[in-house]
C-alpha cells in the first residue's frame, strides 16, 4: 500500500451540545484520488476544516503525510492545496491576477506555471479577464488553478464541479486522473455520486457525524446485497406488501420506480403475486454508488 497522505484517528468535534463529527478514522493514500461523501449536515466539511487547520478538534487527531495537523501547527499543509466551497476572488483582477497574488506565497512559482494551471483548467482564453465577469463554472475553474498553482502534492477539492457543464464536469474528471498520475494525491467531496463512481479509487462515507461504509468502490459494490427494480400501478400497496416480505432490506422510491434490496426479483415477483399485485415491470438491480449511498445512510 501506498504511503498514507491523510490520516484521521478518532476525530470528534463538538459544538455546544451537539457532536458534529463522532470518532471518526479515514485513511486516504498516495496515488489515489479519495472520495469522501455525505448527506448535508453530516460533518464533511467540519472535517475537512480540521483537516486543514481551520478547526480544533475536541478529541483525537488529524494528520498529514504523518504530521499532526492543528491551527497552531500547519506546517505540513504547505504541502496541499484546497478549494472549499465558493473560492474567493479579487473580482476586478483578472484571473492571471488573481492566480498570482496566490502564487507569491509560494517561492519557486513563476509565471510560467500560471500559464500552467491556466491551461490545465482551460482558462487559457480567458486569463486577463476580470474575474467579476466570470459564470459560476468558470470561477471554480481559477479557483482549482489557485489550489494546484503551488504543485501540492495533496489536493482537497469540494465541490469542484459546481456550475460546470457535463462537458466541463468530464474535463475536471480527467484533470484529477492526470495529477495523480503525475504524483499528486486527490481528496475530492461531491454530491455527484455518479462523477465519484467514475473517478474515485476509494471512498468514505459519512452519515451522522459518523463512518458508515469506507474503502474500496469497486469492492463495496460488489459487497452490496442483490437488489430489485421494480414498476407497479399502485406504488403504496406495493411498498406495504413489501414491507411483510423476509429478507428485505431497504425499500425506496426512485421516480417511478421501487428499489428493494436484500432479495432477489423471483422472490419479489412470488411474493407480490401471492398478494395479488402484479408488477408491470421487474428487473435485477445493478448496485451503483447511488444505490450504496442511500443504503448506508438511511440505515444510521
Amino acid at each position: 500500500m501506498n504511503n498514507i497522505v491523510l490520516q484521521t484517528t478518532n476525530l470528534t468535534k463538538i459544538f455546544g451540545k451537539s457532536k458534529t463529527v463522532d470518532s471518526i478514522n479515514i485513511t486516504a493514500y498516495e496515488g489515489e484520488v479519495f472520495g469522501f461523501l455525505g448527506p448535508n449536515g453530516a460533518g464533511k466539511t467540519t472535517t475537512l476544516g480540521m483537516a486543514l487547520g481551520l478547526v480544533h478538534p475536541t478529541t483525537g487527531e488529524v494528520s498529514v503525510f504523518g504530521e499532526r495537523v492543528t491551527p497552531s501547527h500547519t506546517h505540513a499543509l504547505k504541502q496541499v492545496g484546497a478549494l472549499l466551497g465558493a473560492p474567493a476572488f479579487v473580482p476586478y483582477l483578472s484571473a492571471w491576477d488573481n492566480i498570482e497574488l496566490v502564487a507569491r506565497l509560494s517561492p519557486g512559482v513563476d509565471k510560467k506555471r500560471i500559464a500552467e494551471v491556466l491551461d490545465l483548467v482551460s482558462l487559457s482564453n480567458a486569463a486577463h479577464k476580470k474575474v467579476s465577469n466570470f459564470s459560476t463554472g468558470m470561477k471554480q475553474r481559477v479557483g482549482l488553478a489557485m489550489a494546484l498553482v503551488h504543485r501540492p502534492r495533496f489536493v482537497i477539492l469540494d465541490e469542484p464541479t459546481n456550475g460546470l457543464d457535463p462537458a466541463g464536469m468530464r474535463e475536471i474528471r480527467q484533470l484529477l486522473r492526470s495529477l495523480v498520475e503525475n504524483g499528486t494525491s486527490v481528496l475530492l467531496s461531491s454530491h455527484l455520486l455518479n462523477e465519484v463512481q467514475q473517478v474515485c479509487d476509494r471512498i468514505a462515507v459519512l452519515n451522522q457525524g459518523r463512518v458508515v461504509a469506507q474503502g474500496r468502490v469497486a469492492e463495496l459494490l460488489n459487497a452490496q446485497k442483490p437488489a430489485v427494480r421494480l414498476r407497479v400501478a399502485n406504488s403504496g400497496e406495493a411498498t406495504q406488501a413489501l414491507q411483510t416480505m423476509p429478507g428485505v432490506d431497504s425499500i425506496r422510491a426512485d421516480g417511478e420506480w421501487i428499489i428493494v434490496s436484500g432479495v432477489e426479483s423471483q422472490a419479489v415477483m412470488n411474493h407480490l403475486l401471492r398478494q395479488n399485485i402484479i408488477p408491470q415491470e421487474i428487473t435485477a438491480h445493478k448496485t451503483d454508488l447511488e444505490s450504496l449511498f442511500m443504503d448506508v445512510t438511511s440505515a444510521n
